[in-house]
This record gives structure tokens, C-alpha cells and sequence, in this order.
């Protein structure tokens, strides 16, 4: 239900909020409240995707003026925040937690690990099914780890390991979502997936250039190569480099420099030059730091 009746949000709005003198722009937050209706209307527009700035101006259109409502914008997305989304989130994490466990029922070899927070949200969760486990032992030797992306809803950050087949095909060797990316949350993840996987670690590990990924990875696969992903360093370089003078060119020729070097004694070569010619030599980021 996307739309609700104008003159049905006019009348009760009207029927709840306080009496204010035209000038009373700001009510005072202990003034301030929403009814039923109103609640139960930022409810069914959450539901439906429709923006709390979208809802709050629907209540404004309908009471005729800001300053005839009894609460402001604030208070909407506070409630949304605080209420809808909270409680959305604590049932969803449990039915999340039911489907890990009715996964498990149909396959003891898949693996899951699910830490919830004081509230019931999730914190921490891994899994990967038994294809995953499997392949791990084939194609494990080399793994990327990927945090891109994340959950828009729940602000959970999504991580994946995967690997190559012998059909040069991206393998899934696992998932996790995550409240924070810090050290002890990867920390966490990185044992829970070593567990899964028999305790064999990768001989090498891709991963995006972050310090806690790295001191992670330190302290639980302390024998690993672990290398970043070259497709996330060519991403940062135009935000990294935009304060140089000719930075397009230093663009460019970066860019032939890695994709074009095709040994190592090569490319240090090459990046050696590239570095002389441009003058980058104190540069932090292209020195790893």
C-alpha cells in the first residue's frame, strides 16, 4: 500500500496534533509525540520504500502546514530508525538464524556461525554449504576476499571468499556479513572460515588494500602470501592521484605500466621508471603505506 487518503491523514493528523501559535515553528521534543495513525502510516510507507522526507510532506500536505502538525521531521525518521527498522531487523536476523539451521537439518556438512548482538541483531554470521567445503580443496590454494559490497537495509557488510576452478571459473567458498569492518570482526571471520575449511589456509590471499583485512590476516593465516587485489588499486587511483599536475597522464601511463608487464623483473623495472619520471617516489599510497 503505497498511498494513503489525503483527507483520511488530514483528519486524524488534525484530531492528534497540538494546538500552536502560528509563530511556534519548533515545538519542544517532550511537546512533541505521534499518534497511532501516524505511526502505523510511517510503518506501511517503510514497508513500501517510500523516503521519510516523501512521508513527513505527505503529512504536511494533508494537515495544510508544518506548523500544524505535532511533530517534525526528525521525529519521523527518528521513529523509523528506532522502531521499524529495529524491529524488522531483530525478526529478520532470527528467520535468518531458522534458515541457517533448517540448512544444516537438509546437509550436515554445511557450515554456519551466527553471533548476534545484545539486541538480537546480527553481529556476526558465516556459512558456506558443502559445494563450497568441497571445492575449497581443490581450488583453494589462491582465495580472494571481497568486502564491495553491502546490505543497503541493515547496513551489514557483505564478504565472500572465492577461487578458481580448473575451468578458469569463479568458485563461492563462502560468505559472511558483518557489523563492522575492524580488526577483530575480520579476525573473527577469518577463524570461522579456517575452521570450516579443516584449519588448511590458502597459500595466497587477494583482498582490498585495508589495514585491518592485513593485520587479520597476520595474525590467523601468518603463513599466507597475501597480496591486494589489483582491480581495487586501479579503482583508487584516479582519487588518489587527482592532485597531481598532468594526473591523466600519470593515469594513463600507470595503467600501461601493471597491465603490461609481464614479469617481475619487468615491472620493477617499469614502475622504478615511472616513478623517477613523474616524481612519486615520496608518494605514500604507491608505496603501500
Amino acid at each position: 500500500m503505497k498511498d494513503v487518503g489525503l483527507w483520511t491523514i488530514s483528519k486524524v493528523v488534525l484530531n492528534h496534533s497540538h494546538p500552536c501559535c502560528p509563530n511556534q515553528v519548533e515545538m519542544l521534543k517532550q511537546h512533541r509525540e505521534l499518534s497511532m495513525f501516524v505511526r502505523r502510516t510511517i510503518e506501511i510507507h517503510e514497508e513500501a520504500g517510500i523516503r521519510p522526507s516523501k512521508t513527513y510532506q505527505s503529512f504536511v500536505a494533508a494537515a495544510g502546514s508544518h506548523r500544524e502538525l505535532g511533530f517534525i521531521e526528525k521525529d519521523v525518521r527518528n521513529y523509523i530508525t528506532r522502531e521499524v527498522r529495529n524491529i524488522s531487523e531483530k525478526d529478520d536476523a532470527k528467520e535468518f538464524g531458522k534458515y541457517l539451521v533448517r540448512m544444516k537439518e537438509k546437509n550436515q556438512n554445511f557450515f554456519f556461525e551466527l553471533n548476534l548482538e545484545g539486541d538480537h541483531c546480527i553481529k556476526y554470521a558465516f556459512w558456506a554449504d558443502a559445494g563450497s567445503r568441497d571445492a575449497f580443496d581443490y581450488f583453494g590454494d589462491v582465495v580472494s576476499f571481497d568486502t564491495t559490497y553491502n546490505t543497503n537495509r541493515y547496513n551489514l557488510v557483505l564478504g565472500s571468499f572465492v577461487g578458481v576452478n580448473h575451468h578458469r571459473q569463479s568458485t563461492l567458498l563462502g560468505c559472511a556479513l558483518m557489523k563492522n569492518e575492524d580488526i577483530q570482526s575480520f579476525k573473527w571471520l577469518f577463524e570461522c572460515w579456517l575452521h570450516c575449511m579443516g584449519g588448511k589456509a590458502p597459500k595466497g590471499i587477494l583482498t582490498d588494500q585495508s589495514a585491518s583485512i592485513q593485520r587479520a590476516i597476520e595474525l590467523c593465516m601468518p603463513t599466507t602470501i597475501h597480496c591486494w587485489c589489483i582491480w581495487h588499486i586501479m579503482k583508487k587511483t584516479p582519487s588518489k592521484l587527482n592532485g597531481y599536475k598532468g594526473h591523466i597522464d600519470i593515469e594513463q601511463e600507470m595503467s600501461h605500466v601493471v597491465w603490461n608487464s609481464y614479469t617481475k623483473d619487468n615491472f620493477d623495472r617499469n614502475w622504478n621508471n615511472f616513478l623517477i619520471k613523474y616524481g612519486l617516489g615520496g608518494n605514500k599510497w604507491l608505496s603501500g603505506n
